[in-house]
């Protein structure tokens, strides 16, 4: 069973999916300015890229967005065979300085503006509509082939003109007539903002994609839900009047009155910290480590402390099994996505090998996100990909570490003494009197020693005096010589550092 978590008592509005007691989802959303996944803008093109076969543009935010030919608009309405389309450069479709309707599908990581597509879409609780799509899709998820094609001639029965429509999984088992009034609904909705939205210039906002808890309705599937908090009077009330045409979840809806955060009462807060740790523990004593590079993330498994209680394959075998339930888990927890290589521990057997790959497909089938799992290679490693659509969990709640700069690890105390020795070495036999040193207290103690033994033999080798300011608040790897000159002034300087 299911339960849904909302903290919307701050600024920062969190929803958390809980299942069988374990945090399996976490969304958080700060401003809705810094959302930008699904509005709609309008674009204009800065600049066509040929040799990358997409274009540039401008929005109207800080990086332009990034529109691959495959998305455009015209390039997706061409009724020209699709082999020989293929084969068409993207400046057949598109010129520089044409204003577009784009619509954001990715947020933008690092340095890469946000990803776009031209073909416009607005999500509801049983279809997708695409104003301009011109094609009738079906949701995979269906139990049957025949339900499939049910609901596609449904599809293509209300839609008119040029719409498109994808059907979900909702739908299945309902009537017909409930995807009617919601496509009305869309399609009224896309009317009235591109009523208003034809008159702007680009770069232009034109749709705002709805908060947090509408999304959660839309889009989450409320099947086998047991239990929905919220712990704010208007949310209370807005899922109330979301959730009517749904009696058995407006009776499961509560509101949370209590002073403690209802994250807190409820055990999430200590899942949230838990989910940005690099280790994370397994029931049986095993260990996975998860490290998040930009490109990739590599998830290893550990036995740990598990031993087994009969031979090597059958420990191996539970350990990986556990490990690839653990795994699905925290890849919607911490929403990861992009390329995901897993180093289970080797197995020897081909047979535990699929044992083990098809524990962890199973697990992936509760994921709302789309993985595809490429299977195991030759060194055991599963690889897999998983879709990225926002920054993940660890990019939203972290930043860069300003000590190790995201290395995750710092020089030595000793590699980090002799450093500034070799740049004091640097100054040998200069004209100056002094030289005033600021660095970390520890590093202070390895550099010169306890008593300060090393200093008065480094000063006789160099020809200069140096007058040192260990400072027990400086980080990590940070010195710096804060004056040369003669000594009456390095004295002063030193004075003033110690006064601060």
């Amino acid at each position: 069973m299911k339960k849904l978590y909302f903290n919307m008592a701050t600024r920062e509005r969190r929803a958390a999916v809980v299942e069988n007691d374990r945090v399996v989802e976490l969304m958080v959303e700060r401003t809705l300015e810094n959302r930008i996944v699904s509005n709609v803008y309008r674009g204009r093109v800065v600049n066509v890229l040929p040799g990358m076969q997409a274009a540039f543009v401008d929005i109207g935010r800080d990086k332009n967005g990034f529109l691959y030919r495959d998305d455009l608009l015209s390039f997706h309405l061409s009724n020209e065979e699709e082999e020989k389309k293929k084969e068409r450069s993207i400046s057949e479709f598109v010129k520089q300085g044409e204003e577009l309707l784009v619509q954001v599908t990715k947020e933008g990581f690092g340095s890469k503006g946000p990803r776009l597509t031209g073909v416009v879409s607005f999500p509801g609780q049983f279809l997708v509509f695409m104003p301009e799509g011109n094609y009738v899709g079906v949701s995979r998820r269906f139990s049957s082939e025949g339900e499939r094609e049910r609901w596609r001639e449904v599809g293509e029965a209300i839609t008119e003109g040029k719409e498109g429509v994808i059907i979900r999984t909702s739908c299945e088992g309902k009537a017909p007539e409930i995807i009617t009034q919601e496509l009305h609904f869309l399609r009224k909705l896309w009317q009235e903002l591109w009523k208003e939205g034809k008159e702007k210039k680009a770069p232009a906002l034109i749709h705002q994609d709805s908060g947090l808890i509408d999304r959660m309705v839309r889009d989450f599937s409320f099947s086998n839900i047991e239990e929905i908090i919220v712990d704010r009077i208007d949310e209370y009330k807005l899922l109330k009047e979301l959730l009517e045409p749904f009696p058995k979840l407006q009776q499961s809806l509560s509101l949370y009155r209590e002073k403690e955060n209802v994250f807190s009462a409820f055990g999430i807060e200590k899942e949230l910290e838990r989910a940005l740790r690099r280790q994370i523990w397994l029931k049986n004593g095993a260990y996975l480590m998860i490290d998040q590079t930009e490109a990739l993330t590599v998830i290893d498994v550990n036995t740990g402390k598990f031993t087994g209680k009969t031979n090597l394959h059958d420990t191996v075998r539970k350990t990986n099994s556990e490990a690839a339930i653990e795994i699905a888990r925290q890849l919607r927890l911490r929403d990861i996505s992009g390329i995901i290589i897993i180093d289970f521990i080797d197995m020897k057997r081909e047979e535990d090998r699929e044992h083990v790959k098809n524990v962890f497909e199973k697990a992936l089938k509760h994921d709302r996100t789309k993985t595809n799992v490429l299977g195991i290679t030759g060194l055991g490693l599963l690889e897999m990909t998983r879709k990225k659509v926002r920054q993940n969990l660890q990019a939203s709640l972290s930043k860069t570490c300003p000590t190790c700069s995201g290395k995750g690890v710092v020089l030595s105390d000793e590699a980090q003494a002799f450093k500034i020795e070799r740049q004091l070495w640097e100054h040998r036999g200069m004209s100056e009197e002094a030289i005033v040193l600021e660095l970390p207290a520890v590093i202070s103690t390895v550099l010169f020693g306890q008593k300060g033994e090393h200093l008065k033999r480094l000063e006789e080798a160099l020809g200069f005096r140096i007058l040192v300011y260990p400072n027990k608040h400086l980080q990590e790897e940070k010195f710096s010589i804060r004056y040369i000159g003669n000594m009456n002034e390095a004295v002063a300087q030193l004075e003033r550092l110690k006064a601060k």
